[in-house]
């Protein structure tokens, strides 16, 4: 039994934090005045939230525990009405005038029994079956296929998210009118969430290789041919969209001159002589056959030879599109990133394999120069590559790599670039995102602010927001920098002058930035601060990506897709098996709410 002077102590702690939030509400009046009137009860109680945060609570718990009372553990939805609970009983406990039942019980009412309404406000109506919604980043196919839309939205899409770091208007404008088509037609509703870049560095273009294709026909264990590789030979004047087989484009007469039997001859890029066999005919062009493995580069000479009269004609394959260079990089090698748009090469060697020019690629955002120097960490390609900047100049940067495959690791164009130690100072809304943003207004349900670092980020949104007259459009705050965890209280207040709101946890980012091994904590302490404020919560990136790309999820996948049932929404990125990836998550977070469910009762 603990002593009385024991009880008092807990009472004075709890009396403390009390106090403590109203403190806090006096320090963050002018935030709480300019909130949104439907965010004013949720942002009162994420102050409270932040004041329990900061006390020490672990041996109060304890002794919470220890007299059989609530020990706030799970207080977030309503810090001050349980602290209030808890004062009661030790009040009982003390023997202190019984506490006035009337104002007890309407403390412990402003647990928001409108939470689930700002979810509705921001995410659509629930989906059935579950509470959580799925949002996926449409591909460019959405523009096109109408098909692949409504099955997207069968399977289980609820939201539809709209990256304006690629394509253009035109192709969003098509893909928004493909989702609002197939909406309408399903009789149901998907929200529509564009996604402005923001301040996202990446890496540049690399210098074009040659346009080349390699034809491999099927080979057993032993390198023995089974199959031969079909190979289909279009008119180099017709656009070509993706098929599964090799596609060359060649002039449209040789399409006319050939029949099924006829034979095309060629001597490949090494200079080996192979041969095609034209094994059918169809609205698109010639099908042919080959056992024999082959590179066809732009402008190789083919020549037809005609079954029915032995003529021979001559014609030469078009532009073939170029092969990607990426650089390779090892541990201990240089990279130099130039400030200028210089189409990035891989390093260059003498005969004796000897580095007589590092490999190079230009920074998309060069004004962050600015803010770099030597020792300065540089993480690349969402951190599976990592260096050390070891000079400083005033049009390039000399990175030595300190981390890469023991075989080395390739970097692309278009990769991300973070410097998690550094005091980058960019705006978080760039001009290209001022630019799409009316598009946005017009066309979207919502709209995702990325790379936030400070409050300012988020006011500079909002007030062109007001100056487009957007007061129906949702706000999304992307976490994903070392800033933006470190300033989520102001972050967060500032985001709330705006209804309907929610937080995304860009995780992907936000681990490169913060550390793997922190992650897991940084996403606990996100998913609670939400609840505190009664905002929305976003679960994304690399959700069930193997399955999306490869048909076949990881045990690992499937653990942290049923984890993500404690947000309100979790996101999906495109890729080949996006339908089975959007099918398997909607059966995890609805049995995992039917587990949940039962045992809460």
């Amino acid at each position: 039994m603990e002593s009385h002077a024991e009880i008092e102590q807990v009472r004075a702690q709890l009396r403390a934090i009390h106090d403590r939030a109203t403190a806090l509400e006096e320090k963050y009046a002018t935030e709480l005045a300019n909130v949104h009137p439907a965010n004013r009860e949720g942002s009162r109680n994420f102050v409270h939230y932040l004041a329990l945060r900061e006390v020490h609570t672990h041996e109060l718990r304890t002794q919470l525990r220890r007299l059989g009372l609530s020990s706030l553990a799970h207080a977030e939805r309503n810090v001050l009405g349980s602290i209030e609970a808890v004062q009661s009983a030790i009040d009982r406990l003390l023997g202190s005038a019984a506490a006035d039942r009337d104002a007890l019980a309407a403390a412990l009412c402003r647990s928001n029994p409108t939470a689930i309404e700002h979810c509705r406000a921001m995410f659509g109506p629930d989906p059935d079956g579950r509470h959580v919604r799925i949002m996926v980043t449409l591909p460019t196919e959405a523009a096109d296929n109408l098909a692949l839309v409504a099955e997207m939205l069968a399977a289980g899409m609820n939201l539809a998210r709209i990256n304006c770091a690629r394509d253009d208007a035109t192709t969003w404008r098509r893909m928004i009118g493909n989702v609002r088509q197939a909406a309408t037609n399903a009789g149901t509703e998907c929200r529509i969430v564009m996604d402005l870049s923001g301040p996202k560095l990446r890496t540049g273009d690399l210098e074009p290789g040659p346009g080349v294709i390699h034809i491999r026909p099927k080979r057993d264990p032993l390198g023995q041919v089974i199959a031969p590789r079909r190979i289909r030979l279009i008119p180099d004047d017709v656009l070509h969209r993706g098929t599964k087989v090799a596609v060359i484009p060649v002039p449209r007469a040789c399409i006319d001159h050939a029949r099924e039997g006829d034979e095309i001859r060629f001597r490949d890029t090494r200079g080996k002589k192979r041969r095609l066999e034209v094994v059918a005919r169809d609205d698109k062009g010639l099908v042919l056959e080959s056992f024999q493995g082959a590179y066809i580069a732009t402008g190789t000479k083919l020549t037809l030879l005609r079954n029915d009269n032995d003529e021979k004609l001559v014609y030469k394959v078009g532009d073939l599109p170029a092969v990607e260079q990426p650089l390779l990089l090892r541990a201990g090698d240089t990279l130099t990133i130039h400030r200028d748009n210089i189409p990035g090469e891989p390093a260059a060697e003498d005969a004796d394999g000897k580095v007589i020019r590092p490999a190079h690629i230009a920074c998309q955002q060069p004004e962050v120069f600015e803010y770099l120097s030597p020792g300065d960490v540089v993480s690349l390609n969402d951190g599976k590559i990592s260096g050390i900047i070891r000079e400083v100049s005033d049009d390039r940067l000399d990175v030595e790599i300190t981390k890469a495959k023991p075989t080395g690791s390739r970097l692309r164009a278009q990769r991300g670039i973070n410097f998690p130690n550094s005091d980058i100072r960019l705006p978080g809304l760039t001009a290209t995102d001022r630019t799409n943003l009316a598009f946005v207004a017009e066309h979207a349900d919502a709209v995702s602010l990325s790379f936030v670092r400070k409050p300012r980020d988020v006011e500079a949104l909002v007030q062109e927001l007001d100056a487009l007259s957007a007061d129906k459009l949702g706000l999304v705050i992307k976490v994903e920098t070392r800033k933006a965890f470190k300033n989520l209280p102001r972050i967060m207040l500032a985001a709330m002058r705006r209804y309907p709101i929610a937080l995304m946890i860009a995780r992907g980012d936000l681990a490169v930035e913060c550390g793997w091994d922190h992650l897991a904590e940084l996403q606990e302490e996100i998913l609670w601060a939400c609840e505190a404020a009664r905002v929305p919560v976003m679960w994304a990136t690399q959700v069930l990506e193997q399955e999306t790309k490869k048909g076949l999820p990881s045990r690992a996948e499937i653990t942290d897709a049923a984890q993500s049932q404690r947000a309100d929404c979790v996101m999906l990125n495109k890729g080949p098996h996006i339908l089975a990836a959007i099918r398997t998550l909607d059966s995890i977070l609805g049995r995992m709410q039917s587990l949940r469910f039962r045992k809460s009762t």
